[in-house]
């Protein structure tokens, strides 16, 4: 044999040699989840999950074992031995029963043994082993029910006494087992419950809301406790309840008194007064006078005053006849008092004016008598007002208060002819 043909041959039993030596490879399994939490679960009750077991080898495998360890639980939907090719699962189902209240840790395990192998040795991976295992989690819990307030206190802030104000509470069943809320108590009269009829029941989950009340009967803090009374795990919830009676407002008048004197029929004549708040803010609403001859102006309502603020206003009176008329103004408010104004005034009837008129004689031969004329305006026009009058005055009653008048007087003779007009006299008739 050649040198040559030795190297081929130990070539050959080389590589036979390493083809020999590859393993065929197994069957694997596996869990899915790796791990399974059951959460909250009422002692008594069960629940239960779906588990997937999968050959994920290249060989076929046998189930045979599913174990379970740990306190409830348990597992079912299973008929072993079970055999899965490569990627075939199978499920099983495990559940959580707790007996009693608190977390209970627990495992499920599963073996599965290699049925069948390839080549020659097929039987030196017969009867292999694989084994995979899950988590298990889950709490046991009690029914119960509970109640929650929200929100947990009230503040009514400052109220004024002999008034109100009503603020909304709900309750709501955040248990796991229906309430029956059997009655409520409040420590303080000044507080009332309202929109809530007892007893009622609450399923897990549900709200209810109702009112609470605040009516102070005098100034200054108050404070309480509302009780609900319930067969929850908490059988008594407590609110705390908090508000103020705020001071009573005090609303002043200046002056007291408005004495409009004398006043002419037909005019009218302006005074003004002011209000002020003391102690807390006021409200005025309206005002009201007992007499229609004295009018208020210069407020607008409702208007609201803050302590130790002012509003000026107006009393105009119009006497419509002449005589004494009195009358009181009154303001309605939400002030602890009710302050009241008095008004008095006198109609007096409409002066009369005139205007007398005086002449120096016509030098003119032949004037028998003089013509007097008026006018509103300086130069005229003039419309005549007397005639032919052979006296040198003239007294005008038919001039107004308040007017301005120009006047002039001619002579006239036995024939009627009138002289040129005199020269201009202006007269002011004072207002009333």
């Amino acid at each position: 044999m050649s040198s040559s043909g030795l190297i081929r041959v130990v070539s050959l039993l080389i590589f036979t040699s390493i083809t020999f030596l590859v393993p065929q490879m197994e069957g694997q399994i596996a869990i899915t989840p790796s791990s399974v939490t059951f959460g909250n679960v009422l002692v008594g009750n069960s629940q239960t999950q779906a588990v997937s077991i999968s050959n994920v080898g290249s060989s076929n495998v046998s189930v045979s074992q599913v174990n379970v360890n740990g306190t409830g639980y348990a597992t079912s939907g299973v008929s072993l031995p079970y055999t899965l090719s490569p990627g075939q699962s199978m499920y099983v189902n495990v559940s959580f029963a707790p007996l009693t209240t608190g977390t209970d840790a627990g495992s499920v395990a599963v073996s599965a043994s290699m049925s069948s192998g390839r080549g020659p040795k097929k039987s030196r991976y017969s009867g292999t082993v694989t084994s995979a295992s899950a988590v298990l989690s889950g709490t046991g819990i009690t029914t119960t029910g509970q109640l929650a307030a929200s929100p947990t206190s009230l503040s009514f802030g400052n109220i004024l006494p002999g008034s109100s104000q009503t603020l909304m509470e709900t309750l709501t069943n955040t248990g796991n087992a229906s309430v029956t809320i059997s009655g409520t108590s409040v420590s303080s009269s000044a507080f009332t419950v309202g929109g809530l009829s007892l007893p009622v029941t609450l399923a897990a989950g549900q709200s209810l809301t109702f009112s609470v009340v605040f009516s102070p009967t005098a100034s200054g803090s108050v404070s309480g406790t509302l009780a609900i009374f319930s067969n929850a795990s908490d059988a008594q919830l407590n609110t705390a309840l908090a508000g103020t009676g705020a001071t009573v407002g005090q609303l002043t008048l200046t002056p007291t008194a408005l004495n409009f004197g004398n006043v002419t029929d037909g005019s009218s004549a302006a005074l003004s007064g002011t209000l002020t708040a003391s102690g807390s803010s006021v409200t005025v609403s309206s005002a009201t006078s007992t007499s229609a001859e004295f009018v208020v102006g210069g407020l607008s309502f409702p208007t609201t005053l803050s302590p130790g603020r002012s509003v000026a206003f107006t009393v105009t009176f119009l006497p419509q006849v002449s005589g004494t008329a009195s009358a009181s103004l009154s303001f309605a408010s939400n002030a602890g008092n009710s302050p009241m104004m008095a008004l008095s005034g006198s109609g007096v009837a409409p002066v009369p004016h005139s205007v007398n008129l005086s002449w120096a004689a016509s030098s003119t031969t032949g004037v028998v008598g003089y013509n007097v004329y008026r006018g509103s305006v300086s130069g005229g026009p003039y419309a005549q007002v007397s005639s032919n009058d052979a006296g040198l005055t003239y007294t005008d009653s038919g001039v107004s208060a308040g007017q301005t008048y120009y006047y002039v007087v001619t002579a006239v003779d036995s024939t009627g002819t009138e002289s040129t007009y005199s020269n201009q006299a202006q007269a002011v008739v004072p207002a009333p």
